[in-house]
């Protein structure tokens, strides 16, 4: 039963002629549904797909909603004023693969009956107010592809996992913790190590979703599918998306309080497309292995204690459509690159020791060629030799000699210089 997109503010009371326990979909998303969640829903025992997102439900969630977890698919429960705590799931046999509970007042540590759903692909719990560690015991799951923490209360140390031999996060693309109270050096490696993450399998063009067929008699069967969506930041500003690309890889740790330099193994991540670790308290130069995220579009560090200069590798990424670096304490020039130079100034500002386009502050020619360091010795050592030689022809010439040799020396070439010295030295010896 799909009536998504009405004006209800209540269900209807089961009957004989509307037997709700045969129900395997119930889609009540976008009403004006208020108050609790009824018990009568407990009576669904045959649930695949539920949906009551965006509502203006409120109260506890029943712990039955647990009991589901053998069949159900689907638990959209998004947008709503739900508060308490996120039932346990009472199985080890779980189907779920989706659980949205994003946009409640929900509390508390998250159900470690979770790690039971090991079908799981999307997890949002974003804009609630949980409050616990960060749940590596989440990496076991072998399917979860998106993992929303946004805006918690989630808080502590992001230590390494204890165990060596497991891999976490296999199929993780999309990781969000921003706007929460983690500390401590940056996130560990083992949580980026999964296959999209490192662009093993990166041209994918399939979307992300939720999928099952069931018999509605004995001669219909029906097919039923839900995309995926998600809204994250991405090229600095909120992005909604109706359908989740299988390649599109985003991390996302912004506005928490994690410190030291930035690893270089964030180069290995090619598969990234959008990576933001702004508001931090970041510091070292930006890793130069940066330049080999070649599908990166969008990169924002800024409001971090960055320094150094800005790598010239960076202007290798072609793709790039976004680049915030403001308020760090980053020097020198901006490198020449397409994309790095067509940033508004607005994104190197707050960094009073860079220059360059697009900056007012020049740093000269770009374009003129830099000597290499053999050839700057060796300019050097021509440059003392010239000077004792014009001293020399000085004193034997006269002070006006000098400046003619002076002007020589600047704009001639050095063979006429050696000439001309030879001659004066004839003159004097003549003399």
């Amino acid at each position: 039963m799909d009536i998504s997109l009405n004006f209800l503010s209540s269900i209807v009371q089961p009957s004989d002629a509307f037997p709700w326990v045969n129900l395997q979909v119930l889609v009540l998303k976008n009403n004006n549904l208020n108050g609790a969640i009824s018990q009568l829903i407990c009576n669904l025992t045959s649930l695949k797909f539920l949906d009551l997102s965006n509502n203006n439900m409120s109260g506890m969630l029943p712990p039955c909603l647990g009991n589901f977890s053998d069949d159900l698919l689907g638990l959209y429960l998004g947008n709503n004023s739900f508060s308490g705590f996120l039932p346990e799931i009472y199985t080890n046999t779980s189907s779920l693969r989706v659980i949205d509970v994003s946009h409640n007042q929900l509390r508390g540590q998250l159900p470690r009956s979770l790690g039971n759903c090991t079908t799981l692909e999307f997890i949002d719990l974003s804009y609630n107010k949980f409050s616990d560690v960060f749940p590596f015991w989440l990496g076991a799951l072998p399917e979860l592809k998106v993992l929303k923490m946004h805006q918690n209360a989630f808080y502590g140390l992001m230590e390494e996992p204890h165990e060596d031999n497991v891999e976490y996060f296999p199929e993780l693309r999309i990781l969000d913790l921003s706007f929460n109270s983690f500390r401590g050096k940056f996130p560990s490696q083992k949580i980026f190590s999964g296959n999209v993450m490192r662009g093993v399998t990166r041209n994918q063009s399939t979307y992300m979703n939720v999928n099952t067929t069931f018999d509605a008699n004995r001669s219909v069967s029906i097919f039923f599918e839900e995309y995926y969506s998600i809204t994250i930041t991405n090229k600095g500003v909120e992005r909604y998306y109706p359908k989740i690309q299988e390649a599109l890889v985003a991390i996302d740790i912004s506005s928490n309080k994690f410190e030291r330099r930035i690893p270089e193994f964030i180069g290995n991540l090619k598969g990234l497309i959008s990576f933001n670790i702004s508001g931090n308290l970041l510091t070292g130069p930006i890793p130069s292995s940066f330049g080999n995220l070649t599908w990166l579009e969008s990169l924002d560090l800024s409001q971090n204690k960055l320094s150094g200069q800005i790598p010239q590798s960076l202007a290798q990424l072609t793709f790039l459509e976004t680049f915030i670096v403001s308020n760090n304490s980053l020097t020198g020039p901006i490198p020449h690159g397409t994309q790095l130079i067509s940033m508004g100034s607005s994104s190197y500002e707050g960094n009073p020791g860079l220059c360059g386009d697009p900056l007012p502050k020049k740093c000269g020619d770009p374009k003129a060629p830099r000597l290499s360091p053999s050839k700057t010795e060796e300019n050097d050592s021509g440059s003392f030799e010239f000077d004792w030689k014009f001293v020399l022809a000085g004193l034997g010439s006269g002070l006006v000699v000098g400046v003619v040799l002076s002007d020589v020396v600047i704009t001639k070439k050095r063979e006429w210089f050696v000439e001309i010295v030879k001659t004066i030295k004839l003159m004097i010896g003549n003399s």
